[in-house]
This record gives C-alpha cells, sequence and structure tokens, in this order.
C-alpha cells in the first residue's frame, strides 16, 4: 500500500511541476516586450479634469493598468480594478478606444468610476510595451516596475502584488 502511495505522490508532484513550468513559461512569453526596471513617465488629465502623473505617488506602489472599451476580457476585470481604485493608488488608461465622449458614456453605461487617461493612438501602451489589453504593471515607491500582467487578473492577485510592492 505504501509503495501505491509513494507512486501517487510521485505522479502528482511531477504533474504539478509541469502545470507550473508550463504556467511560468506561458507568463514569460506573454510579458516578453513589456518594459522593466523604471516605469516609464506617464501623466496626462483625467476624464474628470483630474491632472495625474506617476510620480505624484512616489514611496507607494501604484497600478497602472491599460485597457480598452472594446475588450471582453477587460470588461469582467473593470469592476476589480475600480474596488481598487478606492484604496490604492490607481491609473487606469483607455487605449485605443475613442475619444473622451465616448469613453465617458462607455463608463457610464457600466456604471464605473474610474481615473481615466486617454490613449487614443496606443502611443502609451507602446511606451510601456503592453503588445494587448488588459496589461497591469505594479509599480513600486521607488518607481520601479515590480509586476507585469498580460489578460485577466483576479483582484485578490492585484491586491497580494500590490503589498509586496509595498515592501520593497
Amino acid at each position: 500500500m505504501s509503495r501505491l502511495r509513494d507512486k501517487r505522490w510521485f505522479r502528482w508532484t511531477t504533474e504539478a511541476l509541469i502545470v507550473l513550468v508550463v504556467v511560468v513559461g506561458v507568463h514569460f512569453y506573454t510579458t516578453r516586450g513589456a518594459v522593466r526596471g523604471m516605469a516609464p513617465a506617464i501623466q496626462g488629465v483625467t476624464l474628470d479634469g483630474r491632472p495625474v502623473a506617476l510620480s505624484q505617488w512616489r514611496g507607494r506602489p501604484v497600478l497602472v493598468h491599460f485597457w480598452a472599451t472594446w475588450c471582453p476580457v477587460c470588461k469582467l476585470e473593470q469592476g476589480s480594478i475600480e474596488n481598487l481604485a478606492r484604496s490604492h493608488a490607481v491609473i487606469t488608461v483607455a487605449t485605443q478606444s475613442g475619444d473622451a465622449a465616448k469613453v465617458r458614456a462607455w463608463l457610464q453605461a457600466e456604471g464605473l468610476q474610474l481615473p481615466v487617461l486617454l490613449d487614443t493612438d496606443g502611443s502609451m501602451a507602446v511606451a510601456w510595451g503592453a503588445r494587448g489589453v488588459p496589461a497591469s504593471f505594479i509599480i513600486d515607491g521607488g518607481g520601479r516596475i515590480r509586476f507585469v500582467e498580460f489578460g485577466y487578473t483576479t483582484e485578490w492577485g492585484l491586491r497580494l502584488r500590490l503589498w509586496l510592492a509595498s515592501w520593497s
């Protein structure tokens, strides 16, 4: 019986390691073009008229989140991003989503209140290496990119990364 249990344990451990290697490999592949190190400057005026710059949050972690109105995955994630914005520094960037009126209308239809910068031509996303959306960058208090996630990310996953970035 013990030998059977040992074989089963070995098989489960091997399978878990294979899954882990695949997940880590996919993560590195999808984020391969993302900017690393010091975060590029990002600044502008939000849709509600407030000036915002990444530099205003020196000393505390910030989430920079690229999204689009036409992205179904982004839509799934927006409630989580809004919840994070209530308790953490968050800059969202609506990339290639139309003009201010169109993005405002979309936010209103979705019932969202987010600090949104417009990136009508996608140049901000390119500067950050965000080849697709959603793309989330966690910046530590020193202005360094600590975590990059492309695709859907849970609220708790982002909260954990923000917490870890606060210890950097």
